[in-house]
């Protein structure tokens, strides 16, 4: 047994569910911290986007009834459909062009420097959507839960998702973000972000089982178990973080994200061009 590599699991299963539903990128953090780690192969890619669904499952758990309740009423209920169509509406823009040009995007910008440079410009974006948010209106909005969003709503937030595909930006960051630019109350934008993840990270994840179980050698048994361990441990802490940013974004906003988001891109770039840290290519 390879008791590194289930170190490396736990390390990158941890960062996965601290950093999935922040604005600060979890696919960033997961390419720097495996690029770290020396475990950024195909294998190391194809485990990062697994151990996913591990965040996706904290977040099913933590709204069960409300996914439950969707689900039983789904044929008698017109709030439930029009929910469902929500989420699909938003998930099409950002899958089709995965599809389109995720192999372009991964050879080119899954490298540090550029999710580096992702982070500053996010950060940079969430300065100026709360400086946009604070001086807006919102109280007198018909929006104040899910449940009043249109499908032209989620279509615009599925366009803001779209950015995501750029390692570093962050998939939360997008929808939130975007949905702010777009009117939307703050905890309306977070919490569409939380459901909007189950459709199109599991999807992610069912393409990248699909491609380890057409390659029986990749799948071996200790990665088997590498997988599982951080499957774990990405469900357990995306559960605490997502109970942590329900109650955060009620009363603050998210400008200490894009101070953290600024310093760390700067600190990337700054150790990789003065030659500190061998950042990969």
């Amino acid at each position: 047994m390879d008791l590194f590599l289930l170190l490396k699991a736990v390390i990158l299963g941890v960062v996965e569910g601290v950093t999935e539903f922040l604005p600060i990128s979890s696919t960033g953090h997961l390419i720097l911290v495996g690029d770290l780690l020396n475990f950024n192969d195909e294998r190391g890619k194809a485990f990062e986007v697994i151990i996913q669904f591990g965040a996706i499952l904290a977040v099913c758990w933590e709204f069960r009834e409300k996914l439950l309740k969707v689900a039983l009423s789904l044929t008698s209920s017109p709030n439930s459909r029009r929910f469902v169509l929500n989420l699909l509406i938003a998930s099409i823009p950002a899958m089709g062009l995965a599809f389109l040009f995720g192999k372009y995007i991964k050879a080119v910008l899954f490298a540090p420097i550029p999710v580096a440079s992702a982070f500053i410009v996010g950060g940079l974006i969430i300065f100026w959507a709360e400086r946009r948010q604070e001086r807006a209106n919102l109280a007198k909005s018909h929006i104040h839960s899910v449940d009043d969003l249109s499908p032209l709503d989620a279509f615009k937030v599925g366009l803001a998702q779209c950015a995501a595909l750029i390692p570093g930006t962050s998939r939360s960051g997008a929808t939130i973000i975007g949905g702010m630019l777009f009117g939307l109350p703050r905890t309306v934008a977070t919490e569409f972000s939380f459901f909007l993840a189950i459709p199109v990270i599991g999807g992610a994840t069912a393409y990248e089982l699909l491609k380890l179980w057409k390659n029986p050698v990749a799948i071996s048994g200790e990665f088997s178990l590498a997988i599982a361990v951080g499957f774990i441990s990405a469900f357990i802490s995306a559960f605490i973080c997502v109970r942590w940013l329900i109650h955060y974004v009620a009363h603050h906003n998210f400008v200490p994200f894009a101070w953290y988001r600024i310093a760390f891109g700067l600190l990337v770039l700054i150790t990789a061009y003065s030659g500190l840290i061998a950042w990969s290519h």
